[in-house]
């Protein structure tokens, strides 16, 4: 039962006092002790978002073990996931299940399940606010131990697909109010160099999407290049062309002979503008007012080919309600040709960006029975514009 009103404060405190890898249990004893909660359990979603891992506290700090995994398609953590927002159903006797989202800033980490006798509108709403405190807890906390690793992976990771996944960002979700993005990569069977990016300052949002020439640890490491390249520019507050020139120079000085097609972009928060270098990638995808076309662009080379001079920095015509999907051929390629791109887009447009790449993806995944010749990348943004209040960063899908 609830004695006092819970916080995110008194959550995040009782944690801080616990080491990173014991605060899943922190949380768990403190649902019990204040709520007589049972059976509480985090399910993680795993890399590529079609399985749940499940901890309990009683094993979170067990390495080695052996996580309970979950399908997740067509399951009450799906539509919990998907909706954003918990479920209570009846389980035996006087018990409730609760099911409540775990997300940070549009980044769905997994979900909290746990049983209650007390489940009325204040308890629940105390049990969200825990659910949101895990989600700091675990972003936090990820950056000191393996375990939250472990749990996202359900399948063995390659050398290759390792490389490649650290080259990603931590969160492949992000909201704030001028916009809604999601990220999703799904690997070749043997890594074939693909990577995206994305970082928000105080006024611009920074995207990138390249695709290395080559296959596993060769096309790895080449992603490596162009993308640490591209960021050093970044970070040293480098415009857009000399962040694609650094990227081309290291190809050429590093790069074995080998290319990257890529795209850089640049979205002014206060809607001023959107620029982009496009070095020989694949159009983008723009659906407005229910319409979807390219984007058409011009065509520099890929980084890496000598030939290619200055690079073209491009405006971009982008505004409010746009969504814009980025992508890079494993999307289309092979059997994955035979996938509607345009139309599953159109199809998805009330939806969050979170399931759009979900759906591309999976859709993808299934015209290649399971085992893609070439990895598959998309990126999906929702621009709303310039200090528009938008829905919180843990919303759903509109409605």
């Amino acid at each position: 039962m609830a004695r006092d009103r819970i916080g995110l404060a008194e959550v995040l405190a009782a944690a801080e006092k616990a080491a990173p890898m014991a605060s899943l249990d922190v949380v768990a004893r403190n649902l019990r002790d204040r709520f007589g909660a049972r059976n509480v359990s985090f399910l993680f979603l795993d890399l590529v978002g079609l399985k749940l891992a499940r901890v309990t506290e009683e094993v979170a700090t067990q390495q080695g073990r052996q996580s309970d995994q979950v399908d997740l398609p067509g399951s009450v953590y799906d539509q919990v996931l998907r909706t954003q927002k918990l479920v209570c159903t009846p389980d035996s006797g006087q018990w409730q299940r609760v099911i409540s989202p775990v997300t940070n800033r549009g980044d769905a980490i997994g979900v909290l399940e746990l049983f209650l006798l007390d489940a009325g509108p204040d308890v629940l709403e105390q049990v969200e606010e825990v659910a949101h405190a895990l989600a700091y807890l675990l972003v936090t906390d990820r950056r000191f131990t393996d375990l939250y690793q472990w749990d996202q992976r359900t399948a063995p990771v390659s050398l290759a697909a390792e490389i490649q996944r650290q080259l990603l960002p931590s969160a492949p979700t992000c909201e704030a109010p001028e916009f809604a993005l999601a990220c999703a990569l799904v690997p070749a069977d043997t890594i074939a160099g693909d990577t995206y990016d994305y970082t928000l300052d105080h006024d611009t949002l920074h995207l990138s999407i390249t695709d290395a020439m080559g296959h596993d640890v060769d096309a790895a490491l080449m992603a490596t290049l162009a993308v640490n390249a591209s960021r050093g520019a970044r970070r040293a507050e480098a415009g857009l062309a000399e962040q694609a020139r650094q990227t081309h120079q290291a190809m050429l000085d590093h790069g074995r002979r080998v290319f990257v097609t890529g795209q850089l972009l640049r979205i002014a928060l206060d809607g001023s503008g959107a620029q982009l270098v496009n070095a020989g990638h694949i159009w983008p995808l723009r659906l407005r007012d229910g319409q979807v076309d390219e984007v058409p662009l011009g065509v520099n080379l890929p980084f890496g080919i000598s030939v290619q001079g200055p690079y073209q920095v491009q405006d971009i015509d982008l505004r409010s309600g746009d969504r814009l999907i980025l992508y890079t051929d494993g999307m289309q390629e092979r059997e994955a040709e035979t996938v509607d791109l345009p139309g599953v887009i159109r199809d998805t447009a009330d939806q969050h960006p979170r399931e759009v790449v979900r759906t591309l993806t999976a859709a993808v995944t299934d015209a290649c029975g399971g085992h893609l010749q070439d990895d598959a990348t998309v990126l999906c943004l929702d621009w709303r514009g310039p200090h528009t209040a938008g829905r919180s960063a843990n919303a759903g899908a509109d409605t």
